[in-house]
């Protein structure tokens, strides 16, 4: 059909038909808010980089995730700050460890909420690296046995979902035999199927405090220049039992979802990072863009490339304005 007899701008005319016939939607169904959890009582430590953003002792996050749920939001997404590192990580299994003790505290009081644990070692080693060190080297297969010990700890206090993020070889199949040998066999995993090795996890750090203390992450987290690499470690995942997989970061790697959505029938997360997140908070504060417009356009590209998911720190602010618009309308 051509100009004059087709015209697009006639379903353009009014706010109600754009309503009627917008091809992608925004939900809170579809957010999952991280939170970042440390030992103490009464603490509520701003991430300076990330404003809006809190490292919160347990009370606190509990009643933080409370005001998630209250909002409609059905999922938080925890990171863990230890008291003491080591080299093995230990504190990450530790049946006392600050995400075990968050997870049942959430359980007890919030238990319709979905609660899913970061399931790595880079917060709780002393060099920051995501597994064991053979020297300066990452050794993947000593890792598995870890990793596999911290997912199982996780299940026990209660979590819903486990989320490997570390990127070593084989670590879904390791965990997913760890959970079903020991009676988990219902609880999921969402997987970090292809995290790219970012500069945009910069703020992030801050709040974790994770940074490696040598070297960097490029021999096991993704190269930023490949594609159809991902297709490959997405297809590794599910074959080894993964019941969600991620693409992280979104906003560079847009292209990379939609080649996920495209090649795979799993339920699709996206990581929506701290550098995404602050890079927008920076420019409004700044009065360089409106802020809550920016946001979600943000989150509605994530969502039109075929994510089903969203990991946002805006999980809150876009919760709360979507509300707004839907009274409003």
């Amino acid at each position: 059909m051509e100009f004059p007899l087709y015209r697009p701008r006639r379903l353009r005319r009014s706010e109600n038909l754009r309503r009627m016939v917008r091809e992608t939607r925004l939900s809170v169904d579809q957010f999952i808010y991280p939170l970042f959890a440390v030992e103490g009582r009464g603490i509520r430590n701003p991430v300076k980089s990330m404003p809006g953003v809190f490292q919160l002792s347990v009370d606190e996050l509990v009643k933080e995730a409370a005001s998630v749920q209250e909002l409609g939001i059905p999922a938080v997404l925890l990171f863990g700050l230890p008291d003491r590192k080591d080299e093995c990580g230990s504190a990450a299994y530790a049946p006392d460890g600050i995400i075990q003790k968050t997870v049942m505290a959430l359980k007890e009081r919030l238990p319709e909420l979905v609660v899913i644990t970061d399931v790595c070692l880079c917060e709780y080693t002393s060099h920051g690296h995501c597994g064991l060190l053979q020297g300066e080297r990452v050794d993947n297969d000593a890792t598995l046995e870890v990793l596999a010990k911290v997912a199982l700890s996780h299940a026990r206090a209660g979590a819903d979902l486990v989320a490997p993020s570390d990127m070593m070889d084989g670590r879904i199949g390791a965990v997913r035999a760890a959970l079903d040998q020991n009676g988990y066999s219902d609880t999921a995993i969402m997987a970090y199927a292809a995290k790219y090795c970012s500069a945009f996890y910069g703020p992030f750090r801050d709040a974790a405090e994770s940074a490696p203390r040598f070297g960097d992450r490029r021999a096991y987290q993704m190269d930023p220049a490949n594609a159809v690499e991902a297709i490959r470690e997405v297809a590794l995942d599910i074959q080894e039992g993964a019941d969600i997989v991620m693409v992280k970061p979104a906003l560079a790697y847009l292209d990379v979802i939609r080649l996920v959505r495209d090649e795979f029938d799993r339920p699709l997360a996206a990581y929506n990072v701290s550098g995404e997140y602050s890079m927008i908070k920076a420019a409004a504060a700044n009065g360089w863009l409106d802020g809550e417009r920016v946001m979600l356009e943000t989150l509605l590209a994530i969502r039109r490339a075929g994510a089903d998911l969203i990991i946002t720190y805006f999980a809150k602010d876009a919760a709360r304005l979507l509300q707004s618009q839907r009274i409003g309308n």
